[in-house]
């Protein structure tokens, strides 16, 4: 075989992985709001829908796992490939963490639905989880147009998706100050925050992954982290 076909072979099945990526990345993308939807409006069948769905989020990753060790295998990347190649692994694994986060938000969504509302907190998450789809909806148009500053970009934004978590964490717990009976509340609601500020996180890791990937150097500077609360034990 000559050169030339196996440079387009291995495109044609990199091509295949990434398509694999992208649904994923839609899967996780519409798993993100419908657990924040399930939690505000209290819809119990729509967070087992997300708790179900989480199934075929860790299917595509076993499936891309699969398919590029066997991309590897056969057709021996170089090493600006290879490159290329590990990424997908590493989107596809912070894909998969996120999509489990989205499960842990539906689980608990099961529980809150027999608690006391907390005034206000629902939509608030749900705004927090509507940013986080939106950098990771411009994290994965970056990873396929090779875009670092809109990669950067993303990752400029979870400072204020850290900004977000702060502030709700400080509603809750004036909400569990003024009242006891608030607290088993606001201790679920505070889980589901910190479960969507590490969404976040692992958006920024992808956007980090896509900056790598057009410049070959990781970003020199440490990205912005608003979280005050992962600072105080």
């Amino acid at each position: 075989m000559t050169e030339q076909h196996i440079a387009s072979a291995f495109d044609r099945d990199l091509e295949a992985i990434q398509a694999h990526i992208m649904k994923m990345g839609g899967l996780v993308e519409a798993a993100i709001m419908s657990a924040a939807r399930s939690l505000e409006s209290r819809d119990v069948e729509l967070a087992q829908e997300v708790r179900q769905g989480d199934k075929a989020i860790d299917a595509l990753e076993e499936l891309i796992n699969e398919e590029t060790a066997r991309l590897i295998a056969l057709r021996a990347p170089t090493a600006s490939d290879l490159r290329l190649v590990l990424s997908v692994l590493k989107v596809s694994a912070n894909l998969e963490r996120i999509g489990d986060y989205s499960k842990n938000i539906a689980k608990r969504t099961t529980v809150l639905v027999n608690t006391s509302e907390i005034n206000g907190s629902a939509a608030a998450l749900r705004r927090m989880a509507r940013e986080v789809e939106r950098m990771l909806r411009d994290a994965l148009d970056a990873y396929v147009q090779r875009d670092a500053e809109l990669a950067a970009d993303v990752i400029e934004r979870d400072e204020e998706v850290d900004q977000m978590y702060n502030g709700l964490f400080r509603e809750f717990l004036t909400f569990m100050a003024e009242d006891p009976r608030n607290i088993s509340s606001c201790m679920h609601l505070h889980f589901i925050a910190k479960n969507i500020e590490r969404m976040g996180d692992h958006v920024t890791a992808i956007a980090e992954q896509v900056i790598y990937l057009v410049t070959g150097e990781r970003p020199t500077e440490a990205r912005p982290k608003a979280d005050f609360t992962s600072q105080s034990v």
